[in-house]
């Protein structure tokens, strides 16, 4: 059997050369002393994040999208890179942006390099205990989260410079059409409900009532956290867009799995919040809710729609993983079982909103 530590570093000299990457580099950005080195960074299962590492030890971030076809429009790295630029001119950490590459031809894609953050991110329940092992460091990471979400959601995208980013039509209509389009792509194998969650979710969509710029992956383990709690800077802004608030919020609120939930199955790792210590759902909600202004009432909808949609993109991975597109070895059985472990949450929830 190949060892997967092999296999994952021939999937990093494919997707970052390690020859051409230099050249690049050494070139456009000029402090970068040769040689580097190329590790891969953990914690996400989309893009292609590597950590580059000069002679000095510098430290800077590259990312790209995955290897192999993708669906249209996913994992633009440039557009996630000007919409960092602009959160973080009002207020919202994000890694800078120090350089953009838009010819394939250099490494094979497009590719960004952000600044090297200090700090950790918690991915499960072991980090957690390990970097914010007091209640009041693990409440203050809470408070920061939905503060940098309500914030977030409260900005005005034409102010930021993102309204480009502005479509007609509601938001959810637009993500039903795009992931029910990605799911006919995607798909590894038939699985019904998928199709039917699809139909029922169109035809019991709440009127859309708020426009905002939304993360659209937003939950602890996309952040880096400091030793006090405070989240520093969040990461991954591939999927953001001008959208619906609240289906943003139902996102953020389906990953903040409580100690005994229910949920925790479903995910790559076991959500941190499983750690127990941090404020439960209903606490977020409520302070979400006073920090916005915002009517939460179809809350259910929208967690089902969130729930559905993961199981769209776990889908999309689970393809990609089968075709040696990601640079990482996981539980194959586990990545299949879960997408329709994630239908059956949508179901549950659109069944709790009487549809």
């Amino acid at each position: 059997m190949p060892d997967p530590a092999d296999e994952r570093l021939n999937v990093l000299e494919q997707a970052v050369p390690a020859v051409a990457a230099t050249k690049w580099l050494s070139r456009s950005i000029p402090e970068l002393q040769a040689p580097l080195r190329f590790t891969p960074l953990g914690g996400g299962h989309s893009n292609i994040t590597v950590l580059v590492t000069d002679a000095v030890q510098r430290r800077v971030v590259l990312r790209r999208p995955p290897l192999g076809s993708l669906p249209r429009g996913s994992h633009d790295v440039l557009r996630e890179a000007r919409t960092m630029a602009a959160v973080s001119a009002e207020g919202i950490p994000a890694p800078g942006i120090l350089a953009t590459c838009d010819d394939p031809d250099v490494i094979g894609a497009v590719f960004v390099v952000t600044a090297f953050v200090d700090g950790v991110v918690v991915e499960n329940p072991a980090d957690v205990e390990r970097h914010l092992p007091e209640t009041a460091q693990r409440r203050r990471a809470a408070n920061d989260l939905v503060e940098r979400l309500a914030a977030l959601h409260t900005l005005d995208p034409q102010a930021a410079g993102l309204g480009d980013l502005v479509r007609t039509g509601a938001f959810v209509d637009r993500q039903l059409r795009r992931f029910a389009a990605i799911w006919s792509s995607d798909r590894t194998r038939e699985l019904p409900l998928i199709d039917e969650l699809h139909t029922r979710l169109a035809a019991t969509r709440p009127q859309e009532r708020y426009r905002a710029l939304v993360h659209s992956d937003y939950r602890l383990a996309n952040t880096m956290v400091q030793p006090s709690g405070e989240v520093s800077a969040v990461l991954d802004w591939e999927l953001a867009a001008v959208g619906d608030p609240l289906a943003d919020l139902a996102f953020f609120l389906n990953n903040w799995e409580e100690p005994d939930g229910a949920a925790a199955r479903v995910w790559m790792e076991t959500p941190p919040t499983c750690a127990g210590g941090f404020p439960d759902r209903g606490q977020m909600i409520e302070r979400y809710a006073q920090l916005t202004g915002f009517d939460i009432d179809d809350l259910d909808y929208y967690r089902a729609f969130s729930w559905w949609r993961m199981a769209v993109i776990a889908e999309g991975i689970k393809n990609r993983y089968e075709t040696g597109a990601m640079a990482k070895s996981v539980d194959m059985v586990h990545v299949a079982r879960r997408v329709e472990w994630l239908a059956e949450l949508a179901d549950h929830h659109l069944r709790a909103y009487g549809a």
